[in-house]
């Protein structure tokens, strides 16, 4: 998604002749570029465009396709009219060997200054890249004489990923023809998590399965959505905020399976989760009862989401630690919608015996004496029983 310190991305292309669009998102920025350049020919018309394949291993290829672009920039259109040029998959504007290389330096060194008294006339220069070093002379000028549009993949370290997310996927939608509900759209967007790449992908098969229907609904996302690694991460703390042992269980001895061959996962990180969510249970609890959430939402309406992210948004911004753990404002309103829903499960007492529970079992994990697994159950299934 774009920089907060980039132009945001849009379904128009620059009104500027020349465009970069770069970033270490891939998808992101192959995306965006595509779509500069299928709009950029559409408006220019005729037949006179070239791509020009950018990306090279070394200082030679890059020194060649240069050389392609110099050509392809005092090259006028055969029929007359409008070009566009696109310098594609660019990967020597970084910092890295290839682009460190002496002929490399001032080849860009020398672009950069054409660049500058070029007469845009007619023609149109789109370069697509990845990282790109902003020290550099030619990010310089094509950031002054043209519009720069910078991607990074999205992560969970980012408190906004989802809004990005979701503004990602509208644009798509857009471009579909199809509409979303709120309550869909924060649903498909938790259940993907920050990969705009799978995103594409699902709404492709959401499209598809609403077939004629201008609309996409839950039932659809729950109907044909695929759940990532982000979204089964939550998969054990839903079980115990539904209170339902049986699936806790079940999904408990799933996750400690995984964690055999996949290293990132730990038992420790597993009660981190399910903290995370008595956490949020307690939050929501404690926000209906000082009157900023409804109590008595009818979570089966359809603007039970609308609602509660209304609601959200005229918390004073105050009422809690700037820390994103412990702000239920910086959380997703998906996710405290489940919270609110769930906490009605569990007695405020129960949920604060969660916690020390929690808290303990944290502990015995962390002493490495004792049986992770073991400890994991027996907690968990301390929690979920009415005792």
């Amino acid at each position: 998604m774009p920089k907060p310190g980039a132009t945001a991305a849009t379904d128009a292309a620059p009104p500027s002749p020349v465009a970069l669009v770069c970033g270490e998102d891939d998808f992101g920025v192959k995306q965006r570029a595509r779509q500069i350049h299928q709009q950029w020919c559409a408006e220019a018309g005729g037949m006179d465009h070239e791509t020009i394949d950018a990306a090279a291993a070394n200082s030679g290829e890059a020194l060649r396709a240069i050389g392609k672009l110099h050509e392809a920039l005092q090259t006028l259109p055969f029929f007359g009219g409008a070009k566009v040029i696109w310098f594609q998959n660019c990967s020597f504007l970084d910092d890295e060997r290839t682009s460190k290389a002496a002929a490399v330096a001032a080849a860009l060194g020398e672009l950069a200054q054409v660049l500058k008294t070029f007469r845009w006339d007619g023609v149109r220069l789109l370069i697509s890249a990845g990282k790109v070093d902003k020290r550099k002379a030619l990010y310089k000028t094509l950031d002054k004489v043209g519009r720069v549009e910078a991607f990074d993949p999205l992560t969970l370290d980012d408190r906004d990923w989802a809004a990005k997310a979701e503004g990602a996927a509208l644009r798509q939608l857009r471009g579909l023809k199809k509409d979303i509900s709120d309550e869909a759209l924060a649903k498909l967007v938790n259940l993907v998590g920050p990969n705009l790449r799978q995103l594409d992908s699902e709404i492709e098969k959401l499209a598809l399965f609403a077939a004629a229907r201008p609309g996409i609904e839950t039932a659809d996302v729950d109907a044909v959505v695929t759940r990532n690694k982000h979204a089964r991460a939550f998969a054990l703390a839903d079980a115990l905020g539904d209170r339902d042992l049986p699936r806790l269980l079940r999904t408990l001895d799933s996750e400690l399976w995984e964690m055999k061959f996949d290293r990132k996962k730990s038992e420790v990180g597993l009660l981190y989760g399910v903290i995370s969510k008595v956490r949020a249970m307690l939050f929501a609890r404690e926000m209906a009862a000082a009157g900023w959430l409804d109590a008595k939402m009818n979570f089966n309406s359809g603007g039970a989401y609308a609602q509660i992210k209304s609601q959200l948004e005229r918390v004073p911004a105050g009422a809690f630690p700037e820390d994103k753990r412990f702000n239920p404002r910086a959380m997703h309103p998906f996710v405290m919608l489940g919270a609110l829903r769930q906490s009605r499960n569990f007695t405020q007492p129960e949920l604060v015996r969660a916690m020390e529970l929690l808290l303990d079992a944290n502990r015995q994990l962390v002493s490495g004496n004792t049986d992770e697994a073991i400890v994991l159950q027996h907690t968990l299934s301390r929690i979920v029983r009415k005792e």
